[in-house]
């Protein structure tokens, strides 16, 4: 995949196969119109292109509201985009200038003169321009007169449920991974680097990995504690993450922890991927260390069982 940071960079492409978005998670909608895109790429004899935006819209249009978080990081967008076979990823720096635009300076400028769009294919009620004035209809309009073609695909819905970006972030705020993950089409991901802890874990039989989260506007599942799998040097393991404030032993400062299954490696400084499977239970406090790690004993039970099930 070809990733261009600006429309300078980006070479004339024969027969576009177009689409644009915030992607944010890839999830299974977004998948439809990533299958549907390539599946015209090759009946055109095109190639597929995939414009997205950095930052966020959001935090340039409101950047007071601190509540925005993100399925996925810069990175990872860009690596699911590799991963679902596109070819080429714009990525526009989004600014104020840049979301003044008209839905018809957007489309003459950037749809039809720089990109040369054959065809362009939306989601459902995709919007877009100052305002989000734009709209299907309005492509509809306008491709007629600047000779492109433009295609909606229509709502996905898991569970009579309608997917979206916003209903996973939901379900992740609440700790519903499971949930998260059906919409997704695979588990919520994190990344982050391995720090030093307290290290009081190793002292009742659970020495945990310590996980900083380089981007704030990373969404990480509520508080508690959750069956997960950890991606370390390409390899998968089984383990239990703990997110929030440990409340038995510390109570004041927050962490992401997981122990890891069956491991006993120095992995300080590394980027490890972990992915939530299902959660376990709330944090709670326990009366004692040894209720604590009693606790930890039947988590990884439970934790077992339902690793076991993906395996």
């Amino acid at each position: 995949m070809k990733i261009y940071r600006s429309l300078d960079e980006l070479p004339v492409i024969p027969n576009a196969i177009v689409t644009q978005g915030t992607f944010d998670g890839v999830h299974v909608a977004h998948r439809t119109i990533l299958n549907r895109l390539k599946q015209l790429a090759g009946q055109y004899g095109g190639e597929t292109v995939v414009m997205t935006f950095d930052p966020h819209p959001r935090t340039v249009l409101f950047p007071d509201d601190h509540g925005l978080k993100l399925l996925h990081t810069l990175d990872e967008k860009i690596e699911a985009l590799r991963n679902e076979g596109i070819q080429h990823l714009l990525i526009l720096p989004f600014t104020r200038e840049f979301s003044r635009l008209s839905s018809m300076q957007f489309i003459r400028d950037i749809i039809v003169n720089k990109i040369g769009t054959k065809i362009l294919v939306i989601g459902y009620n995709h919007r877009f321009g100052k305002n989000r004035e734009g709209s299907f209809e309005h492509l509809k309009q306008y491709a007629h007169t600047y000779g492109f073609e433009v295609e909606e695909i229509p709502e996905q819905d898991i569970d009579h449920v309608s997917v979206s970006s916003t209903r996973i972030r939901k379900a992740l705020e609440a700790g519903d991974v499971a949930t998260a993950a059906r919409y997704l089409g695979r588990p919520y991901a994190i990344h982050g680097t391995i720090i030093h802890g307290k290290k009081l874990g190793r002292t009742i039989g659970f020495p945990t990995a310590n996980i900083e989260i380089s981007d704030e506007l990373k969404l990480i599942p509520a508080n508690g504690v959750y069956a997960v799998q950890i991606l370390i040097n390409n390899r998968l393991y089984k383990g239990m993450l703990n997110s929030g404030y440990r409340p038995t032993v510390d109570g004041m400062t927050y962490s992401i922890e997981v122990h890891i299954f069956d491991f006993n490696e120095d992995i300080y400084d590394q980027i490890v991927e972990v992915r939530y499977v299902d959660k376990l239970r709330e944090e709670q406090m326990f009366r004692s260390v040894d209720a604590l790690q009693n606790q930890l004993q039947k988590d990884k039970l439970h934790a077992l069982l339902k690793l076991q099930r993906t395996s």
